[in-house]
């Protein structure tokens, strides 16, 4: 990890991902996957647990039929996962320690954008309900043009829907799976979480245990642009 090329920099854009970054809602993916395994009698293993995270709800679906030996429901088990995960965030919508801070302190300085797995409707509602929604010009999801991570096309498409290039934008990331995808795209990456593998260090520019790391929220707070509102000031940006 090389944390000086953040330090001292400003990015164009900051592209957060939603699901265990913006949202405390990973483990509300982890009890309705595991609520629906032991639907079908089959208790998800260590293996499991690593393979699903942070990967697109439609393959996480698929990874679950084949844990129960039900590939044949794979349709199934997959709407039921997701209809098990909308009831757990509605009914206790939680943001991860720091980030609405640092969402507000960077709305600021660069347009704001997000880039997640999840379905639209999912990440809408988590934004509202965090009272974070107005704070984003773009929310970037996988469609039938648009990859899911870790193939990068949801970052590259969310720089180029700020209008930036991908190398002048900050990825906020928590999984290995969206590591992959920012760093595949040419973002700089901001890695937040437990203490990553090998991997994540690899490709991360910086890792957090959280964003209401004073580290985090001091850079973000020495980007916002001073105003000269002073006599004789125009209110211009100081650089």
């Amino acid at each position: 990890m090389t944390a000086h090329r953040l330090f001292s920099w400003t990015p164009a854009a900051v592209v957060f991902d939603c699901d265990g970054t913006l949202m405390d809602t990973e483990r509300h993916w982890v009890d309705a996957r595991d609520l629906v395994l032991r639907e079908y009698g089959c208790t998800p293993s260590a293996e499991f647990s690593e393979q699903a995270r942070g990967v697109h709800y439609t393959e996480c679906g698929r990874l679950m039929a084949e844990a129960a030996d039900r590939p044949d429901l794979t349709k199934t088990m997959t709407d039921t996962l997701l209809d098990r995960f909308r009831e757990l965030v509605a009914a206790n919508p939680t943001t991860m320690p720091g980030a609405p801070e640092l969402v507000h302190s960077a709305v600021q300085f660069a347009p704001l954008a997000v880039a997640s797995n999840c379905p639209l409707e999912v990440v809408e509602s988590c934004l509202d309900m965090a009272g974070l929604r107005e704070c984003f010009r773009h929310i970037v999801v996988p469609d039938a043009a648009i990859r899911p991570k870790p193939h990068p096309d949801v970052y590259v498409t969310a720089a180029r829907l700020c209008g930036v290039d991908p190398g002048d934008t900050l990825a906020v990331e928590d999984s290995h799976c969206g590591v992959q995808a920012a760093a595949a795209a040419g973002m700089r990456v901001l890695g937040v979480g437990a203490q990553p593998g090998e991997k994540e260090q690899e490709l991360a520019d910086w890792w957090v245990d959280s964003l209401a790391e004073p580290t985090v929220q001091g850079w973000a707070g020495t980007r916002i642009p001073a105003q000269d509102t002073g006599p004789g000031g125009n209110g211009a940006a100081v650089s």
